[in-house]
């Protein structure tokens, strides 16, 4: 059955992984979800990702996530904003911080997927996709 939001699922799959202690998750490739991939390792929020062009069809996306030393989650919650339904756009003022700055929320924009900080810093706005803490 075809996914209707791809993004959603992915987030899904990172979120159910998290809840049950995984080490990694996969999700099918995609541009935008290898985009917030990169970031959530940036930001520290997962250990790594990996995906290997190799041939005509894309192989998934390897996410690795991150636990503290006794197993405590890094990601305590991650959350669609954006929707297919109902689309979220906001300007670079406009950009709600996550917990009052101690989250992110990853934004769409014309010069590529970034985070809030990093719009606001190149005065950006965007489509807001998700958010993380």
């Amino acid at each position: 059955m075809p996914v209707t939001d791809p993004i959603a699922d992915m987030l899904t799959r990172i979120r159910n992984a998290n809840a049950a202690l995984h080490e990694e998750v996969e999700v099918p490739y995609s541009r935008i979800k290898w985009e917030i991939a990169k970031i959530l390792k940036e930001e520290g929020y997962i250990k790594g990702c990996f995906w290997s062009p190799k041939g005509k069809k894309k192989p998934p996306i390897k996410i690795f996530l991150a636990y503290g030393p006794n197993k405590e989650r890094v990601i305590h919650g991650i959350e669609r904003i954006s929707k297919p339904g109902i689309r979220k756009y906001a300007g670079a003022r406009e950009i709600p911080k996550t917990l009052g700055g101690l989250g992110i929320t990853i934004v769409s924009t014309s010069a590529g997927v970034m985070t809030d900080k990093e719009c606001r810093r190149r005065n950006l706005g965007g489509e807001l996709i998700c958010a993380v803490w």
